[in-house]
């Protein structure tokens, strides 16, 4: 009981369960008996591509996307991708809308931090502000596209920066079907 306490005393409680979430994944996922469960699963078509998209950008199941997608052989790589490209943009649109909403609090406090000021203070020195706001979408961009946790490219965005709903769907969908193509040829 403790240490729940301890936790909801933590500053950023939810960001610190998503790091946990996502170490606990990849723990997971070195497990070889994974990879037998995941090549079960190419008889689902399309079907199964589209989940795989879809679970490809929630953090803790996109070891489990990433494997399946490596293990599949599907007859059209392009479609394929487009179809799995679905699935990830509609997850990445559940978890930025979450995120902006729930973890507002937890931004807000953030960037007020001194470590966070004097960041952003020394990035703008260095960059400017639109460079520094380029590197932030190309960094967002990179973590959507990769089968690393889209969480953090969806935070990024929902929290630290501006974009618009439509530009994040369009962003998504592009980057996503690229990350997934590429891991289709694998």
């Amino acid at each position: 009981m403790g240490m729940v306490k301890r936790l909801f005393k933590f500053k950023y409680p939810k960001i610190l369960v998503l790091i946990v979430a996502i170490i606990l994944a990849y723990l997971i996922f070195k497990n070889p008996s994974v990879n037998s469960f995941t090549s079960h699963l190419g008889n689902l078509s399309h079907l199964g591509v589209f989940i795989a998209g879809f679970i490809f950008s929630f953090g803790f199941a996109a070891p489990f996307a990433a494997g399946f997608l490596i293990t599949l052989n599907p007859e059209n790589i392009i479609l394929a991708g487009i179809v799995g490209g679905v699935g990830a943009t509609l997850s990445n649109l559940i978890i930025f809308s979450f995120i902006r909403l729930s973890f507002k609090d937890e931004f807000d406090r953030l960037i007020k931090t001194k470590l966070i000021k004097e960041i952003n203070k020394e990035i703008e020195k260095d960059f400017g502000r639109k460079i520094k706001t380029y590197l932030m979408y190309a960094l967002a961009g990179f973590l959507i596209a990769s089968p690393l946790p889209n969480e953090v490219g969806d935070l990024m965005l929902a929290g630290l920066t501006h974009v618009k709903t439509k530009i994040l769907i369009i962003l998504s969908f592009i980057l996503s079907t690229i990350g997934i193509i590429i891991l289709l040829l694998l």
